[in-house]
């Protein structure tokens, strides 16, 4: 059984203490990028302060964003409930990833732009493993359930095993209430920054494209409820 995403030293590093160090560093991060510094050499300087690992230095990263940049993700989030209104084009990896990452009880983290993200860093490389079908199954079930018309995945082509994982998904769209189709691409975001509707937590797409779905939040808070997500949104009541 494979656990995509999963680290037991997250435990350690995702504690109740470290929560708070890391939510504490994130203020500061938000503080010094919403004056013009740029994230990645902020990360460094604070994760040194802190001496944070390379894994809480990424949920730093992929969780924080300038004010601007949060509330122009924010107004393009569409209402779930629009689903059924029209064609939906879905950053295949990205979903179909990070619902694997939660059914192995890996770490998420949510984010202050409203989204969750993974921690899996996929880099060119994916291979399918038993969360797969079920991460398929729980899509199409959710997507079912709002009614939606057609849909379109993308995946890039030059990701290991992108044409297993297309079969995969053709192989479970029988299942699926609604019109189904996957399109191998050099470059998933390029093609999806530049659309409306689109299904993705991927910061560049949903900074460029039209609007978009945030699918991920909906299903795993539906679906997959003991998901393991740290909250670093910004608000500790969320």
């Amino acid at each position: 059984m494979s656990r995509r995403g999963f680290y037991e030293e997250d435990k350690r590093w995702f504690s109740r203490k470290e929560i708070i160090r890391l939510s504490k560093a994130q203020e500061e991060i938000q503080w010094l990028i919403n004056r013009e510094y740029k994230i990645l050499p902020v990360v460094t300087f604070v994760g040194d302060r802190y001496q944070f690992s390379l894994r809480q230095r990424d949920a730093l990263k992929r969780s924080t964003c300038t004010e601007e940049k949060k509330q122009n993700r924010i107004s393009k989030a569409i209402k779930i409930e629009s689903i059924k209104d029209g064609s939906i084009y879905i950053d295949g990896f990205n979903l179909i990833i990070t619902l694997e990452v939660a059914l192995s009880g890996g770490t998420l983290i949510y984010c202050n732009d409203n989204n969750i993200r993974d921690l899996a860093g996929l880099r060119g490389t994916y291979k399918i493993i038993d969360k797969t079908e079920e991460a398929l199954r729980i899509i199409g079930e959710f997507l079912n359930s709002h009614e939606a018309k057609e849909v379109k995945f993308y995946l890039d082509s030059p990701v290991s095993n992108s044409g297993k994982l297309k079969s995969k998904i053709l192989e479970y769209s029988s299942m699926y209430n609604f019109k189904t189709e996957v399109e191998l691409v050099n470059n998933a975001d390029v093609v999806l920054e530049r659309l409306g509707r689109v299904v993705s937590s991927d910061s560049a797409i949903i900074d460029n494209c039209i609007s978009y779905f945030n699918l991920n939040k909906s299903i795993i808070n539906e679906y997959i409820k003991e998901a393991r997500i740290i909250n670093l949104s910004g608000n500790i009541n969320q």
